[in-house]
């Protein structure tokens, strides 16, 4: 006959790999930690304990240890290691954090994994994955992704400025924002509203700085010139749609000084070349075939 495994006794069996596991979030790989014999103890652990005869069924009490566990190395890891850190060390961290979370999420899968089919469907709550992204977004970043978008808009205007950073850190933070959302939460759309938001502003400042020292022609070629740059930075993190949003604004702002641009050529002495160039720039893709190719300019400093 199968030993009853009583509900303080199996938490303090689940107790130990919990504490184990939460080790994986300061780096420790889940082999130094955890044996297959000790994978195979705290699941037989679960699967007994939920499958038992009532009074002594536990299921609803581990799917709640489950989500206490999440929420506590949450409580206790991820936020204290992300509170005082700005711009790329926030975001190398988030990722890094993340990465590490979703091992140790693993890692507590295989020892409740029962949960998903004995539990889970019957009472129609989140799977042990998805409640796993949940406790994350409610507790990180529902509290932190203003923070989290802050900085990734930060390191672009800083790479626009010519800073140099980790390769990819942008996109793989962009990245995250889709997963954690998993089709619930669009916090790719909020990012990309703040984004083009603060490029407008960028862009609109630049242009009025341009305009007070740069001629006619000048200001034609750079202009093309800030637009390939754009492309070439922003279409390795940016989604093709976002991309061509940015590039449209950016242009606007650009030539949205027109009228004074207008005033200008009148001391233009080479009036057939500005004409050209503005006649070329009006006409310039910036859709996904557009390449440097496209514009053939001898940029001016």
């Amino acid at each position: 006959m199968r030993q009853l495994i009583m509900l303080d006794e199996g938490l303090r069996i689940l107790e130990e790999g919990i504490v184990k596991a939460n080790n994986i979030l300061i780096g420790h790989p889940p082999k130094s930690l955890f044996s297959g014999e000790d994978y195979m103890k705290f699941y037989n652990c679960v699967y007994t304990m939920c499958s038992q005869r009532p009074p002594y069924e536990y299921s609803e009490e581990l799917y709640e240890r489950y989500k206490t566990a999440l929420e506590a190395s949450i409580v206790s890891i991820v936020l204290p290691s992300l509170y005082d850190k700005y711009d790329a060390y926030l975001l190398v961290d988030l990722l890094q954090m993340w990465a590490n979370y979703k091992v140790m999420t693993k890692c507590l899968l295989g020892f409740f994994q029962y949960l998903d089919y004995h539990f889970v469907s019957r009472r129609h709550v989140p799977s042990l994955n998805d409640l796993a992204i949940l406790c994350f977004h409610n507790l990180v970043c529902s509290k932190l992704f203003d923070k989290f978008r802050d900085a990734a808009i930060s390191l672009i205007n800083q790479e626009r400025n010519g800073k140099q950073f980790q390769q990819d850190l942008i996109k793989n933070v962009l990245d995250f924002f889709v997963e954690i959302g998993e089709g619930k939460i669009d916090y790719y759309e909020s990012f990309e509203q703040f984004m083009l938001a603060d490029a407008a502003s960028y862009y609109s400042r630049l242009a009025s700085e341009m305009l007070w020292y740069k001629s006619s022609t000048d200001y034609i070629q750079k202009v093309a010139w800030f637009l390939i740059q754009e492309r070439e930075r922003a279409g390795r993190y940016l989604r093709q749609a976002s991309l061509e949003k940015l590039l449209e604004i950016a242009k606007c702002k650009l030539m949205g000084e027109t009228t004074q641009i207008e005033k200008q050529k009148a001391e233009s002495h080479d009036t057939e070349t500005y004409q050209d160039l503005l006649s070329k720039y009006a006409g310039m893709s910036i859709g996904e075939g557009s390449s440097r190719e496209t514009y053939r300019f001898s940029f001016s400093n």
